[in-house]
């Protein structure tokens, strides 16, 4: 396929709207980790896919909240830099009929930069048709978005009308990255995001927000296995004894879980070593921050 334009979206809104799950679905594979708790993503991650002669370039963002560690300013200032550096800004939102101060601070550099934009209602699947319409008034009297396109990021919804939407700025150019790449992530970053993945998925309250995940080594073998060696770090010696579980149950969990998806994305068979240690507060750290890849370009 010849790609003679590009679109580069910024995919943006609060924590908890469904960027990632949305994202995942444009570009019809997983190269973002989902949970059903916020602030699952950390840092932005690139999608891409090729259509009908167009590179499109989606730029998974971090919900922008309230930060309270030297990690949530990284993870703002990521959101802050990439919401403008775009030909169109996606600013995602639920079916809710307010605009909160997210949403407002995201709108306000969208205005100052002068860039198009398009609201994106997420989980209409969730709500009444009628119930849309407020939702729509609300953001048309703050904003003269370029388009509104209420969508299901779940179920698939309204996600060609979006694709045709974004379509509209993409510029003639040619492509940014190889054909078959789907994502600009690394293979170890990759690994560790889907490990950090299945604690998200399995632990409770606090414990999963506090750990990072390194990848030690990963080669592949003469047998075409391949090996990975990954250290989890948490904030408290209690959070270790959680993430272990009974008789070690817990750990054993979150790996079959997180070898079965890599797996999949591999394409082989996959040994994973997990081991466990402690990094006290790692996320008021700017030193452990940049170890485990947080850290501005």
């Amino acid at each position: 396929m010849e790609i003679t334009k590009t679109a580069i979206v910024s995919m943006v809104g609060r924590p908890n709207v469904g960027k990632s799950t949305l994202t995942n679905k444009l570009v019809g594979r997983k190269v973002a980790i989902v949970s059903n708790k916020p602030q699952t993503t950390r840092t932005r991650i690139t999608g891409l896919l090729n259509k009908d002669g167009c590179q499109y370039v989606f730029l998974d963002t971090p919900g922008l909240h309230k930060p309270r560690s030297r990690l949530g300013d990284y993870m703002v200032k990521v959101v802050e830099d990439t919401v403008t550096e775009v030909d169109v800004a996606a600013l995602i939102v639920e079916p809710i009929p307010n605009i909160g101060a997210p949403e407002e601070k995201l709108i306000s550099q969208i205005e100052e930069a002068g860039i198009p934009s398009i609201l994106v209602i997420n989980k209409t699947d969730t709500v009444k048709h009628e119930d849309l319409l407020a939702v729509i008034a609300a953001y048309a009297a703050r904003h003269e978005f370029d388009a509104v396109v209420p969508v299901s990021a779940r179920t698939g919804k309204n996600l060609d009308i979006l694709m045709e939407e974004i379509n509209k700025f993409a510029l003639e150019g040619p492509q940014l990255f190889p054909e078959d790449m789907v994502s600009d992530q690394p293979e170890r970053q990759m690994a560790a995001e889907i490990i950090r993945e299945k604690m998200l998925l399995l632990l409770d309250r606090e414990v999963p927000h506090g750990v990072a995940v390194g990848i030690e080594k990963m080669e592949t073998r003469e047998s075409g296995t391949v090996s990975i060696y990954a250290t989890i770090y948490c904030e408290k010696a209690s959070h270790k004894g959680i993430i272990i579980g009974k008789g070690g149950a817990m750990l054993k969990k979150i790996g079959e879980l997180a070898r079965r998806d890599l797996e999949r994305d591999l394409g082989a068979k996959v040994y994973l070593d997990l081991w466990i240690k402690i990094k006290e507060d790692w996320r008021n750290n700017q030193y452990q921050m940049r170890n485990f890849g947080y850290q501005d370009e």
